[in-house]
């Protein structure tokens, strides 16, 4: 295989796995982090595609039956070309590249072409079914081999086709890909060869999604099944005795959450190793923040982490964007000041970010915070200060402005506060500290911006009643929801994280059905999981 060059990229077949994205190997990972371009099947997760650059050239290689579909030879073409530019090409496929998924041809074509490739393998969807239908594909007991087969042969296939009678002797377990359409051919096929028609069988339909469905039949009535369900790709359908092992359901479907889907609204937060606009080298000169940040998922978010370790299927739509202040100049008067201050008060993460990363790029650090003291209006923001080596000296016990403003208040008197803060919000946390004797300075860190357009497949999801939960975190985002859906929101559950958010939806028109106990992004999901299974305690008539 040749080597890449200075001047030529590389191509890396990635296996995407069958649809959970924790299921992609590390090395994928790290091919998808260096992509210049990522090729991607329509079965893949897009979520796998917030691990490329923000930078990377996106680009789906399309399905049959909606939108164009790339031809191999144009994929093929595709991927020489950006690789004799010098890109880092990601060839991102659902499965494993090699199982049913023709990389075999694309990598001949690279050959010939003198491109350097690699190979990652990847999680195939018989294995997937295996682990989450828990389907025991070989057993000591009943199958002690499996084989893999395609229900669809291409036509033009040279050679002899599947061998059917050989099929139905296999002392062991068949699994079919791409088997839904000619479920009836391929039945029939082995039942005329003498496979017993009552031998259990399992359609495993979109295995490993929160949506995964789970049909149990036999060999004799699978045709039927299929079409009387209306049982649609991508599936993977076992055949064999193995299938009388598995539960009625498994671990993955006993989850507590499975089968719901929860909209998070609140920013995809930015992380912050892909702000390369903070370089310490920059000058006050050349500096140059983004308008809008990325709002890629951050790789540590713990509503979402546990929103699907519960089994619920996660969907976004940021309602806000983040960005930068429009003026910068406050920010730096008051950076330039900062031994003035006996107080720094941040209500937010966004503001903790903008706020020392304008610090880092003015030259500063740390130790420019002197004597002041600390306070972050929630446990969210204190572990943000706690992730850039701060400690809040004082963080309310419940996660409002009036609860900050009563801890502060008691030493208020005769104090300079500097309150870090959004272009929008409530003026509560100001107003009851000068009330309360303090000298009182307030400053834009970042902007908070409504999203003007949702996406087109949420909003059709939850025109249609699709969606059964939508989490609402501020007000902001509850002003910007309604504006964005209307009376849609009333075709879900909304999830308010606080008593003033709940109060805000109300004034909006809209009764949040339930509200977090723990005014926190951890205290939303859990309340979203005690009312699901206060619903599964009430007995069915």
């Amino acid at each position: 295989m040749p080597l890449p060059s200075k001047t030529t990229g590389k191509v890396y077949f990635v296996g995407a796995g069958p649809g959970d994205p924790g299921l992609i190997t590390l090395r994928g990972v790290e091919c998808l982090r260096m992509a210049d371009l990522v090729l991607h099947d329509y079965l893949v997760n897009r979520e796998l595609l917030d691990h490329a650059p923000p930078s990377a050239e996106k680009v789906c290689l399309g399905h049959h039956h909606t939108g164009r579909e790339y031809s191999q030879e144009e994929v093929n073409a595709q991927m020489i070309a950006a690789a004799r530019a010098g890109k880092s090409v990601v060839r991102l496929k659902g499965g494993d590249p090699l199982v049913f998924g023709r990389a075999a041809e694309e990598t001949a074509a690279l050959a010939a072409a003198g491109i350097a490739y690699e190979i990652v393998p990847g999680v195939t969807a018989a294995i997937a079914a295996a682990g989450y239908a828990e389907i025991p594909i070989t057993s000591g007991q009943q199958a002690s081999a499996v084989a893999f087969i395609t229900g669809h042969e291409r036509s033009a296939k040279a050679g002899e086709r599947l061998d059917y009678a050989a099929l139905a002797d296999f002392p062991g377990t068949l699994v079919f890909y791409m088997g839904i359409r000619s479920a009836d051919r391929w039945s029939q096929a082995l039942l005329a060869r003498g496979k017993p028609p009552q031998t259990p069988a399992a359609i495993v339909r979109r295995c490993s999604w929160p949506d995964q469905e789970v049909v149990r039949c036999t060999l004799g009535d699978i045709a039927e099944v299929v079409e009387t369900r209306g049982i649609r790709p991508p599936a993977v359908i076992v055949v064999g005795e193995v299938v009388e092992a598995m539960p009625a359901a498994s671990w993955f479907a006993a989850q507590p959450l499975f089968g719901k889907s929860v909209l998070i609204t609140r920013p995809r937060e930015s992380r912050l190793g892909d702000w390369s606009i903070f370089r310490r080298e920059d000058t006050a000169d050349n500096f140059d923040f983004p308008r809008i940040m990325d709002l890629s998922p951050s790789p540590r978010d713990e509503m979402t982490e546990n929103l699907r370790a519960w089994g619920a299927e996660v969907l976004f739509q940021s309602a806000i964007a983040i960005s930068a202040p429009l003026d910068w100049g406050p920010l730096d008067r008051a950076l330039a000041r900062l031994e003035e201050f006996d107080w720094l008060v941040f209500s937010s993460m966004n503001g903790v970010r903008y706020f020392l990363e304008r610090l880092l790029h003015g030259g500063g650090d740390a130790r420019r915070l002197g004597k002041a003291k600390i306070a972050a209006i929630g446990p969210s923001t204190a572990e943000e200060l706690k992730n850039c080596r701060l400690r809040a000296d004082l963080v309310p016990g419940e996660f409002r402005a009036e609860a900050l403003a009563d801890a502060l208040c008691a030493e208020a008197a005769g104090r300079r506060f500097l309150l870090i803060r959004a272009s929008r919000g409530r003026e509560v946390l100001a107003e009851q500290l000068a009330a309360a004797g303090a000298t009182v300075e307030q400053v834009v860190a970042y902007s908070s911006i409504d999203v003007e357009r949702p996406d087109e497949a949420v909003a059709a999801r939850l025109a249609a009643g699709g969606i059964d939960w939508i989490t609402v975190s501020s007000s902001s985002i509850a002003r910007s929801l309604a504006k964005l859906f209307g009376e849609n929101l009333r075709r879900t559950k909304l999830a308010s994280i606080s008593p003033v958010t709940s109060a805000t939806l109300r004034e909006l028109g809209f009764e949040p059905a339930v509200e977090a106990r723990q005014f926190t992004a951890i205290g939303l999901a859990e309340a979203i999981l005690e009312r699901e299974n206060e619903i599964a305690s009430i007995p069915s008539r």
